[in-house]
């Protein structure tokens, strides 16, 4: 039964496929979701990294923050 999930088609590399499929290999999944898994991932680690860019710009401008009582107000008013 064919799945209603969008597809991506990708050509790799050959090291970045042999690793790949090693990494499927051994934890027993397939190569289309050992991929899902991996993109996964990487767009975690992104958030991460783009997260901790904010916070460090918050901390080093403490100009820019606000008390908490009024990020509260704020937060009753929408």
């Amino acid at each position: 039964m064919p799945s209603t999930r969008p597809r991506i088609n990708t050509v790799l590399e050959p090291p970045v496929y042999k690793a790949v499929k090693r990494l499927a290999d051994r934890d027993h999944v397939s190569l289309s979701q050992k991929v899902r898994d991996l993109v996964r991932e990487a767009l975690e680690l992104l958030e991460d990294a783009a997260l901790e860019a904010l916070v460090t710009e918050r901390r080093d401008n403490p100009a820019r923050s606000i008390p908490h009582a009024e990020l509260k107000r704020r937060l009753r008013t929408r």
